[in-house]
């Protein structure tokens, strides 16, 4: 209906992002929306069309794409995280993949009925699962952290791979029928084996003028963009689809050179990802045809998507893991999650446009064919993997932890008090100079910006089931919250108190004031004080409370100067103070807050010597030393000194 190209462009890009902001909004699977999308407005209304609109530039837009996305998730594969469990993600991406590729071609001779020609080709080709869309899935899923990395290393390393065994396919039919002598095979592995010298190459190169301040800060991501564009197109004019392979070599090498200023690099590409990935989806499903469309209920590619599923990937990757230290429960996972997604498209339109050339009739139906592969793995693992994995007992607990987003003093104290509860806890910063004391604590640090994408690629945010945004930064806070609520749940989503009166920052005071993060602790104090106090002597108090000493004493007998940080029930569970939410110890849970010592030095003085009348005396400095574990006779390590506690007194011990 609309034939003009700057209108198809535009409606691409909205199309695209708008899929993705619903997506987010839905918790949905984004390829789903995005597809939904481009189905409606392409052959269902007839509305658009972009292979027919772009013309030229529909085919060279998405190789490009798909190398961008290829380049920025390698980009993200540093060998450090796979450290413990090597083997089982090497045996996946080789033995596995191999294994996939047989399994499947069988899948597609016997059960979809195509060639052996055919069936070889696209048996290779569906080897690949892909991070666009494994990593939305494994971010709603909350997975352990070694079935999460490998899911993700499968879906990246694969990628390439498959789109250059479906070429080797198509070049060994080529040699077996007469078509392609022994030098074109040769020709074909050299090809190969260039495309990864140059990668490494450029990399190497790259990195090197990096880090020697030899490209400006400003012009860094500029000309790796530009490299990345010259090595697939080189490697791709040398030989077909090995410009996947030579940015997937570079983006690895890239990432394990561990540059400082890879960072930024990774938002750059980031930003261009996201737009990319949306932007392709709709291209590919508004260009299908209906007869694509009605092809897909054919019987035949319905039984074969089904043997996909419930065969030939749990057959391969059950019997590519025998030996390795993978539990049932982890291989019946890794062998059910295998969503298809963008190379599978757009590199089976490649296939079968030039194995219809060769005059295999069949290969018509490869569209259709990959088509209901995709939508069908990603809609049926996006809706199962959660179910699953808790079936399965492969998702992080619930109550364990908690991420905080800053650095500083406070947040540096608040950090080793949750992980001297024996919960998992890390601090999110991109300044490493607030940092100091965390690591000088032992506390786990992941820098970093969180509202960028690359946080999916490199951290495993599932064992934290509390995130607090501590930063001095109040709109920064309220974005951050407002991003990750359907992510952590509008409960578990916590920031610090404002600095001051929020009609300071003008048109932004309604998202900041509506944030669906609540505040915390009670008092909801902003960071800065928060440091301050730590700064001048305040220190974070564990009180417990017995059936002697209930959560109403202790309430009564506190003043006003001590912040309420959070309950650790007895069961485990964390509970943070928020104003307005009515909090209640219970006999077994103990109260940490942040409290003056002196004060509370004074009221325990004060109770002993009304309680003991004066038969018992202590200076302050020996109940200092009581309450903090520094008794010369002795510390149980409760702030009693080896002693009973004191009588009255709430038995409190202190984290410095």
């Amino acid at each position: 209906m609309f034939d003009s190209f700057l209108f198809s462009f535009m409606a691409i890009a909205a199309l695209g992002i708008g899929s993705q902001w619903l997506a987010w909004r839905l918790r949905l699977p984004a390829i789903v929306v995005m597809s939904i999308a481009g189905l409606l407005l392409g052959p269902l209304l007839g509305l658009l069309n972009p292979e027919q609109q772009l013309g030229d530039f529909f085919g060279p837009v998405i190789s490009i794409a798909v190398a961008i996305i290829l380049f920025e998730g390698s980009l993200n594969l540093d060998v450090r995280e796979i450290r413990g469990f090597s083997k089982p993600v090497g045996r996946i991406v080789t033995l596995g993949a191999f294994l996939a590729w047989i399994f499947g071609s069988l899948a597609a001779h016997y059960v979809a009925g195509l060639s052996w020609e055919v069936a070889f080709v696209i048996g290779g080709l569906f080897i690949v699962t892909g991070p666009t869309v494994i990593l939305p899935l494994l971010r709603q899923a909350k997975l352990k952290p070694r079935v999460g990395a490998i899911l993700k290393w499968e879906g990246i390393i694969v990628d390439p791979f498959g789109a250059l065994l479906a070429l080797f396919a198509f070049e060994t039919i080529r040699f077996l029928s007469g078509d392609l002598t022994g030098t074109g095979i040769m020709i074909f592995f050299a090809a190969s084996a260039f495309a990864g010298v140059l990668g490494w190459f450029f990399a190497w190169s790259l990195g090197r003028m990096f880090e020697a301040d030899k490209v400006p800060e400003f012009l860094k991501s500029p000309v790796l963009f530009a490299a990345v564009l010259f090595v697939f197109v080189l490697s791709d004019e040398i030989m077909h689809e090995t410009g996947l392979l030579a940015v997937t070599v570079m983006g690895v090498s890239m990432a394990n050179m561990h540059l400082s200023s890879i960072e930024d690099i990774r938002h750059f590409k980031e930003n261009i990802s996201v737009l990319l990935v949306s932007a392709i989806f709709v291209m590919l499903t508004a260009s299908l045809s209906v007869d694509t469309l009605l092809a897909i209920f054919e019987p035949r590619i319905i039984a074969f998507v089904l043997a996909t599923l419930f065969v030939v990937r749990p057959l391969s990757i059950w019997l590519s893991t025998i030996g390795t230290d993978l539990t049932h429960q982890e291989r019946t996972l890794i062998g059910w999650i295998a969503p298809r997604g963008i190379v599978a498209l757009t590199v089976s339109g490649y296939f079968a446009t030039i194995l219809l050339n060769q005059g295999y009739r069949d290969a018509e139906l490869l569209t259709a064919l990959t088509f209901a592969l995709v939508f069908g793995t990603v809609i049926v693992h996006g809706f199962t993997l959660g179910p699953l994995a808790k079936k399965l007992n492969l998702v992080a607990a619930d109550n364990s932890g908690a991420l905080i987003v800053g650095g500083g003093l406070f947040n540096a104290r608040l950090a080793a008090s949750i992980k001297e509860d024996g919960k998992p806890v890390a601090l999110m910063t991109d300044a490493w100079n607030d940092v100091f004391e965390a690591r000088k604590a032992g506390i786990k640090v992941l820098s970093g910006d969180i509202l960028s994408e690359q946080v999916d690629y490199r951290y495993d945010l599932a064992p934290y089931q509390n995130l607090l945004t501590l930063t001095p930064m109040d709109m920064y806070n309220a974005h951050i919250c407002s991003d990750f609520a359907h992510d952590f749940g509008p409960s578990f989503v916590f920031r610090a108190g404002l600095k001051g009166d929020p009609k300071r920052y003008g048109v932004e005071s309604v998202r900041l004031v509506r944030s669906p993060g609540r505040f915390i602790f009670e008092p909801a104090l902003p960071v800065g004080v928060l440091d301050s106090r730590v700064r001048n002597g305040h220190v974070i108090r564990k009180t417990p409370i017995t059936e002697r000493y209930k959560y109403t004493q202790y309430l009564r007998e506190r003043d006003e100067s001590p912040v309420l940080l959070y309950i650790l029930r007895k069961d485990g569970r964390i509970d943070f103070y928020s104003p307005g939410a009515e909090l209640a110890a219970e006999p077994g849970d103990t109260v940490v807050s942040l409290s003056p010592p002196d004060k509370t030095v004074e009221k325990v003085k004060e109770k002993l010597e009304v309680k003991t009348e004066g038969k018992v005396s202590a200076s302050t400095e020996q109940i200092k030393n009581r309450l903090n574990g520094n008794d010369p006779a002795g510390g149980d390590g409760n702030g009693n000194g080896g002693k009973p506690p004191l009588p009255g007194a709430a038995p409190e011990s202190s984290l410095k």
